[in-house]
């Protein structure tokens, strides 16, 4: 859900004044979680966290455009794919559940994956009206190519920090998961 508003903010201008009160509201709650913290956030803090939110959403959008060309599969697929590297059996409304999309967008997903031979529909033994999906052994070479490329990917990056600093950026970026995740109570 905070995807699909942030990017919804960051990619319009329009949404300028959401930007800076969704920033407000964050660093506010970020202020009244932090019994120690009791001061005033200044507005340079709002825009500097606003501009960093926005660059690595930016950052974020590019690599997930860089993985689906490189594998060849568009980022809905390849999302839905991976619910499997967890997972043997899914339904498409547990699919829709986490994806966070409609039944019929999964619809259209599994449809596509079913025809590129990644997955294959079985009946549940338990209930013959449910139709279950699962991969195909080559939905599990993509899974596999999939894994790879992130683990290449996320070592790269993480050889980009210094090894004594990496702690306390993985530190940081959870806490800031942690501040945007608390305001989704705030966006119902």
């Amino acid at each position: 859900m905070i995807l699909k508003i942030s990017q919804r903010i960051f990619t319009s201008k329009r949404y300028k004044k959401i930007d800076i009160l969704i920033v407000r509201i964050m660093v506010h709650t970020m202020n009244f979680n932090s019994a120690e913290n009791k001061t005033e956030v200044s507005d340079y803090q709002m825009q500097q966290l606003e501009e960093l939110v926005a660059k690595l959403f930016q950052c974020c959008q590019e690599y997930m455009q860089y993985q689906s060309e490189r594998l060849g599969l568009p980022g809905a697929e390849l999302r839905c794919l991976m619910l499997f590297e967890r997972e043997h059996y899914l339904t498409p409304k547990s699919i829709a559940h986490k994806l966070n999309v409609v039944k019929s967008r999964v619809t259209m997903i599994v449809n596509k994956l079913l025809v590129k031979k990644y997955l294959q529909k079985v009946q549940d033994p338990e209930d013959s009206r449910v139709a279950l999906l699962s991969t195909t052994a080559e939905g599990n070479r993509k899974i596999d190519e999939i894994r790879r490329f992130q683990s290449y990917f996320y070592h790269q990056v993480l050889c980009q920090v210094a090894p004594e600093q990496r702690k306390a950026m993985m530190t940081n970026l959870n806490l800031l998961r942690a501040s945007m995740e608390s305001l989704k109570e705030l966006m119902v």
